[in-house]
């Protein structure tokens, strides 16, 4: 098939259950491969982690040459955002989250997410089926990013469905008018930042040991977010602390149970679990695209990209890439030297990275001794639509 359709056919969600066939046609076609519509392609590990590290890729979207009016207008988190702003951002928003100020936050945890994966499994009993995600995947980390932020746990249906609509507006769909997607994100953005906002501020002046109070109650009016950036970086919190981690903990199930005789070696071996976790975010990563916008045209590998256009960088097809990764292909979980792209790679590594390691070690380890005697009930299972957010809606199983 044509090379400048790739894009189309890897979201076609025909395609969700199994991309990497495509991906390995992305890198053969490339390092770089024009699209019909205008944007690119770029899929080799070395292209990928040189323009993740380039400051001339930029995250901003109204850096589009043809961006919506929307888009100009909207405020983002700083995930989409470049330096200075982007880093002061951050930086802000670690403060109540990891090191420096807030070094035992994320560790301290440990103890709390284990005993959460434990009772999630008290009524795992042999001969019963259940679903992963429902059961098991999406509970254990929603109910940590609540209990970090200070979000009641009784309040999940209303931010699952702006969360949602939200994930639903970010995917990468070429060939589809995106207005009606953006629209619908947008509201949804902004009636999750005011209920964040709304929670926060009754904190104001009663501070509690969550991080929405850390924002409302910092003494340094320097230090402070405004009205607007609480909001925007709350939403990005809430939602990155779990939709990706679903994945992850879905992904990794899928996968030990398609390759039983690992389930048995981290049974013998459960100190090899840190690097199981490391090759399922290289093997299966959560995330599987990102895209950038070059401020001014740029090279590589001899095709210039000009300013301004979209640049899609298929984070997953780079950690399958032959010329990076030995068998990439298979799926080894004592795997060395694996700097994959499971949390990116540049300023833009993923914040929650430490929280998101944590959770997948306790939930895989507390799942490990069951996976022995389980089965798949669908295989391939259920996929969610988003290509960009990859994993399996549904995962049956029986116990």
């Amino acid at each position: 098939m044509d090379s400048d359709t790739l894009l189309a056919r890897i979201t076609d969600y025909v395609n969700r259950p199994n991309p990497y066939p495509l991906y390995a046609e992305l890198r053969e076609a490339g390092p770089v491969v024009r699209q019909a519509d205008g944007s690119y392609l770029i899929g080799t590990y070395h292209e990928i982690a040189a323009l993740l590290h380039d400051p001339r890729m930029s995250a901003d979207p109204r850096c589009r040459t043809a961006s919506s009016p929307s888009a100009e207008t909207a405020n983002l988190p700083f995930l989409r955002l470049d330096d200075p702003e982007h880093h002061r951002l951050r930086t802000l928003t670690m403060r109540p989250f990891g090191p420096p100020h807030s070094p035992g936050r994320v560790d301290a945890m440990r103890g709390e997410i284990a005993q959460l994966a434990k009772e999630l499994m008290e009524d795992f009993q042999a001969g019963r089926q259940i679903d992963i995600v429902d059961e098991f995947a999406y509970p254990l980390p929603v109910t940590v990013i609540c209990r970090l932020l200070g979000v009641p746990r009784e309040d999940e249906p209303l931010f699952r469905a702006w969360s949602d609509t939200l994930v639903t507006s970010a995917d990468v769909r070429p060939d589809e008018d995106s207005t009606e997607r953006n629209q619908a994100g947008n509201q949804a953005r902004i009636e999750m930042g005011q209920y964040l906002v709304d929670l926060a501020e009754q904190r104001r002046g009663h501070p509690t040991d969550d991080m929405l109070s850390a924002f409302v109650n910092e003494p340094d009016p320097a230090l402070r977010l405004t009205r607007e950036e609480l909001a925007e970086t709350a939403v990005l919190l809430l939602i990155a602390g779990h939709e990706t981690t679903v994945n992850l903990i879905t992904n990794g199930v899928l996968t030990l149970l398609r390759h039983p005789e690992h389930v048995d070696q981290l049974r013998r071996e459960p100190d090899l679990l840190p690097q199981a976790v490391e090759e399922l975010l290289r093997y299966e990563p959560p995330v599987h695209m990102r895209e950038r916008i070059p401020r001014a045209d740029i090279d590589v590998a001899g095709t210039t990209i000009p300013t301004g256009t979209s640049v899609v960088l298929v984070l997953a097809s780079g950690n399958r890439d032959p010329k990076r990764f030995h068998e990439p292909d298979r799926f080894d979980p004592a795997r060395p030297d694996n700097q994959h792209f499971g949390f990116g790679s540049g300023i833009h590594l993923c914040y929650g990275a430490p929280l998101a390691r944590i959770e997948a070690e306790a939930a895989l380890g507390a799942l490990i001794p069951h996976l022995s005697t389980a089965r798949l009930i669908q295989d391939p299972p259920p996929y969610r639509q988003n290509a960009m957010l990859r994993g399996p809606r549904h995962l049956p199983i029986q116990l």
